[in-house]
């Protein structure tokens, strides 16, 4: 396997703030837009802000499920919630820092341990979140199943 990647994204420019975003190796096209929060911003459309947040959001989950398949690591269900933080730092707008919440469900207390470890292992081998300065801040919630027999 190769160890470099190409991605290629192209983005239109639409009217106004509004762009179209697709790629080549993708089905779907996707609307861009400056966000609400700032002049001429467009609501309800997906925003850099939001696509940045998303991306490390995305890729704890993809590195989660890599490393709970390889660990063999039983669960039930796995969401996430993620809170990017734009905020003026040096007279310069940065995403300062990215808020992951992963909530995981397990079918088993005694699995417990064990899966707060491997979100920990997947957060910290997430490629996007090593891949950016900003700061990520991970608050893990691992909860039973409740079709499960407490141990």
């Amino acid at each position: 396997m190769e160890t470099a990647h190409i991605y290629e994204v192209d983005v239109n420019w639409v009217n106004n703030r509004l762009g179209l975003m697709q790629s080549v190796e993708l089905n779907d096209e996707l609307q861009v837009a400056t966000p609400p929060q700032f002049n001429k911003g467009i609501p309800r459309v997906w925003s850099p802000e939001h696509l940045f947040t998303a991306a490390v959001n995305s890729c704890l989950m993809t590195t989660f499920l890599a490393i709970a398949e390889n660990s063999k690591l039983e669960f039930e269900s796995f969401n996430s919630k993620a809170l990017g933080k734009l905020e003026m730092v040096d007279g310069k707008y940065q995403m300062s820092e990215v808020t992951l919440m992963p909530q995981l469900t397990i079918l088993k207390e005694e699995d417990r341990e064990r899966a707060l470890r491997v979100l920990q292992k997947s957060e910290a081998a997430c490629l996007i979140s090593n891949s950016i300065k900003s700061k990520i801040v991970f608050k893990p919630e691992v909860t039973l199943s409740a079709g499960s027999a407490a141990a």
